[in-house]
């Protein structure tokens, strides 16, 4: 499991998606509805567990990003800023 910060990371409003860098041969790019829906907040994470399917609307967008030592704070068009990505998790998820 990859701790540490990536190299790069890049948003693209346009495309609606984030590039991670993670090594010169490995690059990760995942949607900004793929990354609303995962979001790893309590309220987020409960509402998963308890099986309630949240649909992310297709136009939301990721409009900052926040670097907090061990992850990425994302703040999303839609208000929801609670989620903090650790590098870990970020890692790991699949587009």
């Amino acid at each position: 499991m990859n701790h540490t910060a990536p190299l790069s990371l890049s948003n693209s409003l346009k495309n609606k998606q984030v590039v991670v860098k993670w090594s010169e041969a490995d690059t990760q790019t995942l949607s900004h509805q793929h990354l609303r829906g995962a979001c790893p907040c309590a309220k987020c994470r409960a509402a998963r567990i308890k099986g309630y399917l949240s649909v992310v609307d297709a136009d939301v967008e990721l409009i900052a990003m926040n670097p907090m030592g061990y992850g990425l704070q994302m703040i999303f068009s839609d208000g929801h800023d609670r989620g903090i990505y650790p590098w870990s998790y970020l890692r790991e998820l699949q587009y």
